[in-house]
């Protein structure tokens, strides 16, 4: 049997047929794109067998009826066909692993392998040979068919035929720069089309025809993200010339490509205007491809906007005309989005078995996103449950062969949530300054990704600079591309980076509105989320209502994700355990709790309470009472000679309240080294203080200070001492034996006491 341009494998099949007549058994796995030609040359590999006497047997139908294969007659040599695109491939494995007398060869056809079997890959025809599968046709033709068909003789085949109906007056190039379909995935260049579409623009065409060239141009160019420029003079050239020509379906095919060719994410309301217009000249132009395109642009901006009761609307009418204009991938596209809203609302089993829907539609249609459709539900999925790390590498893979659309950014946030923060960290600055000056589809996920980075790395510079440039897009949600992914509020982003810079009020009012928008949405596991960022905001803040609040976050936020198994947020929210031998300090609402062994206390939040947590965490330190006081009298220079402004008091002030909230941070989480670093930072910026104002250097006032201070911590400790031992009288005993009071305050645990605290 011969094939155009197949001779070297053709050759390498009879190779395999001769050594299995010797009694030589093998595997073969054929692979290669979409109308490579895998089914030809099985069914080749079917007639050189005959030819040699070979019986041939149908593993696939084996397979798909469970059954074993024929024994056959002893010491007869069996082929063994099969085609993946119907069949698993570990029932293959099982059926070819079968051990029989007769010497067997397992010949299978697949898109992709991944296993230990020998491999023969098919590629595209070259230049000489591909002519020969289309004769006939003009030279510049075939040329043009062969960009667009990659050499693939299917989809080659498959056009040529469309080719040979046309008109004598239609250019075959330009009909085919227009109607070839792109067999690249999202973002991915489309060489051979982009190649094609250029030459087709330097030929004499009418204008509309132009129009519609120039815009499908500066669509394919997405992917060339150094092509910016060009696509946006391209698309305003297209549109001027679809409106000029009066034709509304070359106007609505203008918008759609021009909206995919510059996806500008701050130009939400001009999406969902330019949808609308779409929708509105497809249908008067009777489009229904078109008119499907604008219903799911409609759906983009809806989702952008919050607003996803509309936005599900859309899909709706999207699939609706889809099916009337016979667009098989729709289906698939459809069931990626609902996997998407599945995922968001936390209906986590829904999502995962959409997803494997998707997979199994998708790869039916031939749609070419399939495996990236499927794969970003269960990146969501991955993150939900505290499964980030394995997503690392996959990320990474996309970032080296997708250059230039910010794939780093998602794997940055992947090496943060597997617990690689130093290796995050090291990639955010990388990328920072390529995404600050960036745009395009994922411009806004990757600036959320790298916002939680930055937050949680400490870069106050990179999160300065990313609340910045997040801040225009508040209220809305943070969309991926054609919304196959959200990812939450852009508010809660803005949370967390507003917290990382110590502002925790603005904080706290993003934090707010993100979880508003999540209950309205019922988008419950974004409001866990949420509601556990505002409750350590409300911590680190420490005001006297502010502990009831964050705890009442806390157990909202546990309650959402234990019903729906979120593992990861759990893992947060797990407070550390204490050590056996541990006593704890720690504050409860509005109160302080004590749990020393047997004995347990609560005392009333105040003064005392807060300066006896600043002593258990440092225990043997002297701490001046005028520290323990400070940020009240104790922060006061003499109005008679003060060498402090009110500037800079009001510097030092902020400073000692960040330091606040990063101790009662330290203590909610039970660790007890963060707390004693913080401490330690604190005491040693009070002492500074004190050397920087000195009272006026007067050694009177100073004394008058350092007093009333002594006098001040020394009542509040005692009185809390004292409401301990009412109830703890072995903690309370231990407590005053340990505690020493006067202008220097220490801790120094006493013999019989616990092996640490946790305060």
């Amino acid at each position: 049997m011969s094939l155009i341009g197949r001779d070297r494998e053709l050759s390498i099949l009879g190779g395999l047929l001769d050594r299995l007549r010797a009694g030589v058994s093998e595997r073969l796995v054929i692979t290669g794109p979409s109308g490579a030609g895998k089914t030809a040359l099985l069914a080749a590999a079917a007639e050189l067998a005959a030819d040699r006497g070979i019986r041939i047997e149908n593993a696939g139908d084996r397979a798909r009826a469970g059954l074993p294969t024929s024994p056959g007659r002893p010491g007869e040599p069996v082929l063994m066909l099969a085609d993946t695109k119907t069949v698993e491939e570990s029932d293959l494995v099982g059926l070819g692993s079968q051990v029989s007398a007769a010497p067997r060869a397992l010949l299978v056809a697949a898109r992709k392998y991944t296993g230990s079997a020998a491999e023969l890959r098919l590629g595209g025809l070259s230049g000489g040979e591909f002519a020969a599968l289309v004769p006939g046709l003009p030279r510049d033709a075939v040329h043009a068919l062969w960009l667009v068909s990659g050499g693939l003789p299917g989809p080659a085949l498959r056009l040529s035929d469309r080719l040979s109906d046309l008109d004598g007056d239609v250019d075959p190039v330009v009909h085919l720069a227009l109607v070839a379909p792109s067999h690249a995935q999202f973002l991915e260049l489309d060489l051979g089309l982009v190649r094609l579409l250029e030459s087709a623009a330097e030929r004499p065409l009418a204008p509309a025809d132009r129009a519609r060239v120039l815009a499908r141009l500066a669509r394919e160019l997405l992917a060339d993200t150094s092509a910016a420029a060009r696509r946006r003079d391209l698309a305003d050239t297209a549109l001027g010339l679809a409106r000029g020509s009066g034709d509304p379906g070359t106007v609505a095919e203008v918008l759609d490509s021009r909206l995919h060719a510059l996806w500008d994410p701050a130009a939400t309301a001009e999406r969902l205007a330019t949808a609308e217009e779409i929708v509105a000249e497809a249908r008067r132009a009777g489009d229904a491809a078109a008119e499907c395109r604008g219903l799911f642009w409609r759906f983009v901006a809806h989702a952008e906007m919050g607003d996803l009761t509309a936005a599900e609307a859309a899909l709706g009418a999207y699939v609706g005309a889809a099916e009337q204009a016979g667009r098989t991938d729709a289906h698939v596209v459809a069931l990626a989005r609902h996997a998407m809203l599945a995922t968001i609302r936390g209906r986590f089993e829904e999502a995962e078995a959409l997803a494997h829907q998707v997979l199994v539609a998708g790869r039916q249609a031939e749609v070419s996103d399939t495996e990236r459709l499927a794969g970003s539900v269960r990146h969501q999925l991955a993150v939900v449950w505290g499964r980030a790390e394995a997503r690392v590498e996959p990320w990474r893979r996309m970032a080296r062969s997708l250059p230039g659309h910010f794939f780093e950014a998602t794997a940055a946030r992947s090496l943060l949530e597997s617990g690689r923060d130093v290796e995050a960290g090291l990639e955010l600055e990388r990328l920072l300054p390529a995404v600050l000056a960036g745009t395009g589809p994922r411009w806004i996920g990757a600036l959320a990704d790298l916002a939680i980075v930055a937050s949680r790395t400490g870069n106050l510079a990179a999160a300065t600079d990313l609340y910045e440039a997040l801040l225009p897009f508040r209220g809305r949600l943070v969309v991926w591309g054609g919304a196959n992914t959200i990812t939450g509020p852009v508010d809660d982003y803005l949370g967390h980076l507003a917290a990382s810079l110590d502002r925790p009020d603005d904080a706290l009012d993003h934090l707010g509105e993100a979880a508003g928008l999540s209950r309205r949405l019922g988008t419950l596991p974004w409001l866990a989320r949420t509601l556990a960022a505002r409750a350590e905001v409300l911590t680190r803040r420490g005001r006297p209502a502010d502990r009831e609040r964050a705890s009442k976050d806390v157990d909202q936020a546990r309650s959402i994700a234990t019903r729906l198994g979120m593992d990861g947020l759990l893992d947060a929210l797990a407070p550390a355990p204490p050590r056996a031998d541990q006593w704890r300090w720690v504050a409860d609402g509005q109160d302080w709790r004590l749990e020393a062994g047997a004995e347990t206390a609560r005392v009333p939040d105040g003064r005392g309470p807060r300066y006896l947590r600043a002593l258990l965490v440092a225990p043997g330190a002297e701490i001046p009472a005028l520290d323990l006081v400070a940020g009240g009298s104790g922060l006061a220079a003499s109005s008679a000679d003060p060498l402090l402004d009110d500037t800079a008091r009001a510097s030092y002030r902020r400073r000692l309240t960040m330091l606040d909230e990063r101790l009662d941070a330290a203590d909610r989480a039970g660790d007890v080294d963060a707390a004693a670093t913080v401490q330690a930072e604190r005491v040693a910026l009070l002492a500074e203080l004190r050397r920087s104002a000195g009272l006026g250097g007067r050694s009177r006032a100073h004394g008058n200070e350092a007093e009333r201070a002594r006098v001040s911590a020394t009542r509040a400790l005692w009185r809390t001492i004292e409401r301990i031992e009412s109830v703890a009288p072995l903690a309370g005993a231990h407590l005053r034996a340990s505690l020493r009071t006067g202008r220097l305050m220490r801790y120094q645990p006493a013999p019989g006491g616990p092996g640490g605290w946790q305060a």
